[in-house]
């Protein structure tokens, strides 16, 4: 007898069913950047898709395969966040198509090594691809869930993330696991999206059309809350940059002036969020 299905449950496995339909669609040579595909609303990738893009350099996206670039939902770039330095090791929660692990085990080549974690056959099989056609030795793409990450601990000397723990249903322990996995002093370097305000004021089919724009499940953290979390789990320096604030009148499905009025209220945003493993505990 199967066991009840939790809203949790249900949760992981939309977002997982999404993913792998953007790694389908990216590896057919598709932007996938439709409302089909949930990562923007008219075919040139609004929201945080099109955001994220416009944060990597040229110079950059040219360093990689296409599809690398296409698979990703990502809010910012938390590479040139986490200011990688040669022989670290990396870890990436969430790497989808793999854009930034493959960009990570450049900087930290050769002595170092990107690690890139994936729940999603799909998806990891696009990374695997990329990173062949990338022609990186030393990343390396595994499967499991950000809540428990298979690696021991004091591990890795930096864990980056983009736009994925907000899609987490237990972010105080993808938060635990990331402190666990770090060495002393390491370092936690995420891009994602926050809320500039108390997320309650908000009314719900805000929340949820904001979140389809985005192309994030809506669970995003309000800043302050995001900052708790991270103390709490024993990060010190922590600190949430807001790097580009959702305009409503951007957001497709906002059709009302008081949709839009709501969300000027309690704003969302993109951020870059910083924090540090003590050096003792």
């Amino acid at each position: 007898m199967k066991g009840r299905v939790t809203v949790a449950d249900d949760l992981r496995e939309r977002v997982r069913d999404r993913y792998a339909g953007l790694a389908v669609a990216a590896r057919n040579g598709d932007s996938c950047c439709g409302s089909s595909c949930g990562c923007g609303s008219d075919g040139d990738g609004v929201g945080t898709s099109r955001f994220a893009r416009e944060s990597y350099s040229q110079a950059e996206r040219e360093e990689l395969p296409r599809p690398a670039a296409e698979a990703s939902l990502g809010c910012g770039n938390p590479v040139a966040l986490a200011d990688l330095a040669p022989g670290e090791v990396v870890l990436d929660l969430g790497s989808g198509g793999g854009i930034d692990v493959l960009l990570s085990a450049r900087r930290v080549a050769p002595r170092g090594k990107a690690y890139g974690l994936d729940m999603t056959d799909e998806m990891l099989e696009l990374a695997r691809r990329n990173r062949a056609e990338s022609g990186v030795e030393n990343a390396e793409f595994l499967k499991g869930e950000i809540e428990a990450v298979p690696l021991p601990d004091g591990y890795v000397d930096v864990v980056i993330s983009n736009c994925v723990v907000n899609l987490s249903t237990d972010k105080p322990r993808v938060v635990s696991e990331a402190f666990r996995v770090l060495k002393p002093g390491g370092r936690f370097a995420v891009s994602d999206v926050v809320f500039l305000g108390r997320k309650r004021d908000l009314p719900e089919e805000v929340r949820e059309t904001v979140g389809l724009w985005t192309g994030c499940v809506v669970g995003a953290l309000e800043k302050g809350e995001y900052e708790d979390l991270l103390a709490a789990a024993g990060f010190e320096s922590v600190s949430v940059e807001v790097v580009n604030v959702y305009e409503p009148e951007t957001v497709e499905g906002l059709d009302t002036e008081e949709k839009r009025e709501a969300l000027r209220k309690v704003p969302a945003a993109s951020a870059f969020v910083r924090a540090r493993k003590p050096e003792r505990i």
